[in-house]
């Protein structure tokens, strides 16, 4: 398809500006497993030093279990036990730097404090300089679909476009939008509209894999049904680097989803509008939304 199709796409649904964007509290994402009263927490008075992981580890990675260990309230052995985290487990990381030891996690919906010893690396996001001797951080789909969204945060929204730069968006670089879209004026060499950042960080179709292209070859109105390279989940089991996207009536929207609740608050990266440009954010979606899955994810 055309450069000029592409346009005359994305001019057939203008992009919702923020309409249900509302502030609140935010809950990460579940991991799904499952407690078990009946397990025992491993001995936590080792010393930290021999610990697998150590130092500070980016917020929602990724770390797995490998023993039965006590999730406690506090940083302390004699916090009151909340539950025992199952050996094999997989946990997310809610604070960068331990505590004596322990490492603030989630895991089953529950908060808490686990001891690091017990627990290697399986992904990490963002930047961080924690280790993990036992298992080696690895990047995934998901991971590096977020990564790429990422970049976009800071730069200017660019109705029909989609173009990023690998570098951190700056005063020079960032550029300008003004007016209202899709009769809107822009200035810089870089930016994108909400489905300009999706095909970027989602590299749909598969040639859209150089975030500083100048690529902007779906709409909402496509995001909106099911391809053979995405497809619809329940909103309630919506995981890192999935969308949620609606279009109606010649209105529409696309974000990508990292973290939250997909019926309530959740963090997404957007490009949301003139006035906003690209962001990162916490936000809710009504129910005109579903939400969306990269095929491969």
């Amino acid at each position: 398809m055309s450069s000029i199709a592409y346009r005359l796409i994305s001019l057939a649904t203008p992009v919702l500006l923020g309409s249900f964007l509302a502030l609140a509290g935010c809950a990460p994402e579940g991991t799904g497993d499952t407690d078990s009263g009946e397990l025992v927490g491993a001995d936590e008075t080792v010393s930290a030093n021999e610990a697998p992981i150590s130092g500070s580890i980016p917020v929602g990675s990724t770390l797995i279990s490998t023993t039965g260990v006590n999730l406690r309230s506090s940083a302390s052995t004699t916090a009151k036990v909340l539950h025992v985290v199952p050996s094999g487990a997989s946990v997310t990381l809610e604070a960068s730097a331990p505590v004596d030891g322990f490492y603030k996690i989630k895991h089953g919906g529950v908060v808490g404090w686990s001891f690091g010893k017990y627990y290697t690396v399986k992904t990490t996001t963002g930047t961080g300089t924690g280790t993990g001797t036992g298992t080696t951080p690895t990047s995934d789909a998901r991971t590096a679909a977020l990564a790429r969204a990422k970049k976009a945060v800071g730069y200017s929204y660019w109705w029909g476009h989609g173009r990023f730069s690998n570098t951190a968006a700056t005063s020079s670089t960032k550029g300008s939008c003004s007016g209202s879209c899709p009769s809107c004026s822009h200035k810089g060499t870089f930016g994108g509209d909400c489905s300009g950042l999706a095909a970027k960080a989602w590299q749909v179709p598969s040639t859209n894999t150089d975030i500083a292209d100048d690529e902007h070859p779906y709409s909402t109105v496509d995001f909106n049904g099911n391809t053979s390279r995405w497809s619809t989940v329940s909103r309630g089991a919506v995981k890192a680097a999935d969308a949620m996207v609606y279009n109606s009536d010649g209105h529409g929207h696309i974000f990508v989803y990292e973290k939250g609740d997909g019926w309530g608050s959740m963090y997404a990266y957007e490009c949301k509008g003139c006035a906003d440009g690209c962001v990162y954010d916490l936000r809710t979606a009504s129910s005109a939304y579903h939400a969306i899955t990269r095929t491969g994810f």
